[in-house]
């Protein structure tokens, strides 16, 4: 209860703003959802709440075990028929799902660890119709070198700062992180306009879990001021990571 009320914080400003997007995406079928594909989505956190909500949703995940779960996942909510998983990566993409297919893509957590980032976005950019919404999760440089800091590791920090790739040493396990103006230039690179960029994780990261488990209602009081923060630019450029909403 307590680990699920916490990612319930962290991740309800994505699952937010997604839906407000989708939403205003026109259907091939008035009647019907929408066709989403999921590049990473591994058990479904969000490929199965979309696809309750009737969208069909393609999860392209390389983990056999996470494709099992999200199986697993999908029927115990009844919604087998609208979810599909297969087992593959970014640049397999276009051949795994097929090109102009999508509705929408998810990448959520994906582009930090993809061998090559640019090739992953244009793969995505040929998987979606025109119009199509990109959902983007990426972590974002500022926020570790401010957790390093804290910490006391200040040389990491400083390393952090300046790496090109916003990493804080060799054993960093992060291959990779994103500043808002590299992922939005990224962005334009491969044929997307940006609409919207959220901070996530603003708080949620640096707030006591102590205090958010056993304080009533600090949870939802949190929630809400990462909802308040999250178009704040100078609270935006500390979250841990950036959610970006762009079309094709």
């Amino acid at each position: 209860m307590v680990d699920r009320r916490r990612r319930s914080v962290r991740t309800a400003l994505v699952g937010e703003a997604l839906r407000v997007a989708l939403a205003g995406r026109s259907r091939t079928d008035p009647g019907g959802g929408l066709d989403i594909v999921d590049l990473g989505g591994g058990t479904g956190g969000f490929a199965v709440p979309l696809a309750v909500e009737g969208h069909r949703v393609t999860v392209v995940d390389p983990s056999p075990d996470a494709l099992a779960s999200l199986e697993r996942r999908a029927s115990d909510e009844g919604v087998s028929k609208l979810v599909r998983g297969v087992q593959g990566d970014a640049a397999e993409l276009p051949g795994l799902a097929g090109e102009s297919s999508a509705d929408a893509v998810l990448c959520h957590g994906v582009l930090e660890v993809v061998d090559d980032p640019v090739q992953a976005l244009q793969a995505m950019a040929s998987v979606l119709r025109e119009g199509g919404v990109l959902s983007l999760l990426v972590a974002q440089r500022n926020a570790v070198v401010l957790a390093r800091a804290l910490a006391g590791h200040l040389a990491e920090a400083r390393i952090a700062l300046q790496d090109p790739d916003g990493r804080w040493g060799a054993t960093d396990p992060m291959p990779r992180r994103f500043d808002e103006a590299g992922i939005t230039a990224q962005l334009a690179d491969a044929g997307f306009m940006v609409h919207t960029v959220h901070g996530v994780r603003t708080f949620a990261d640096l707030v006591p879990a102590a205090f958010v488990d056993s304080e009533p209602g600090a949870a939802d009081s949190l929630a809400e001021l990462e909802r308040a923060a999250s178009q704040h630019p100078a609270f935006r450029a500390l979250a841990t990571q950036l959610h970006i909403l762009a079309t094709r």
